[in-house]
């Protein structure tokens, strides 16, 4: 099994994949969600954080300084993709992330943890993209640290909608600020994964239920 069928597991036992009837930020009615907030506990974490680092390795290889991870959701996905990363690969990557209120004392600044360097190439890691707000947010903040290169977005699954421009919410990311972007999985692989497979006694993906995300996609799919 790869990497990308045992994340949609983990997903799925831990209750951040779930399907039945949903309304998203952008009002669109929806037969999934993904809430990654119900990650709560050491195993789901290190398992997340290998996942990301892996398809960070595959997509775009090793040759970049840092993690950035928007908060609040992004935070605990750069810190275990960085601890990932070196234990997989042996590369000690930095991570750092931001405030979402500038402090005035102390240190100050808005960026904790690793403070970027001019050059430096940094990858966002994000849960999932919907109008891009957080990235748009985290490019100009980098940028206002250091003369650095935002090479790349990672986000755990791209559910393939079409975002204002027709576009999916990642080409559009891609395009409007330059970066390659990818995901863990995509709504498709979850889906050929998913259908008529047993999950936990039991099989969540059925018939009906493929019906639901074909007709949604009909309406909102790239």
């Amino acid at each position: 099994m790869g990497y990308k069928e045992s994340f949609i597991d983990l997903m799925v036992s831990s209750g951040v994949l779930t399907f039945g009837d949903f309304i998203t930020k952008s009002g669109r009615k929806t037969p999934y969600f993904i809430n990654t907030g119900n990650y709560k506990n050491g195993e789901q974490i290190s398992k997340l954080g290998d996942y990301y680092a892996e398809a960070v390795f595959s997509n775009f290889g090793g040759d970049f300084e840092a993690f950035f991870g928007p908060a609040y959701k992004g935070i605990p996905l750069a810190v275990a993709a960085a601890s990932s990363f070196y234990r997989k690969y042996s590369q000690n990557k930095s991570f750092c992330f931001n405030r979402k209120e500038e402090k005035d004392h102390g240190e100050g600044g808005n960026i904790i943890g690793y403070k970027p360097a001019d050059g430096d190439r940094v990858i966002i890691l994000e849960d999932v993209i919907t109008a891009g707000t957080s990235v748009r947010e985290s490019i100009p903040l980098l940028k206002s640290a250091a003369d650095v290169t935002v090479m790349a977005l990672i986000v755990s699954v791209d559910r393939m909608e079409k975002g204002e421009s027709g576009k999916s919410a990642l080409k559009e990311a891609q395009d409007l600020f330059g970066l390659k972007a990818a995901s863990i999985v995509t709504i498709d692989e979850i889906v050929n994964y998913l259908y008529k497979r047993e999950t936990g006694g039991r099989v969540i993906l059925d018939d009906k239920m493929k019906d639901r995300i074909d007709e949604y996609r009909k309406s909102y799919g790239v």
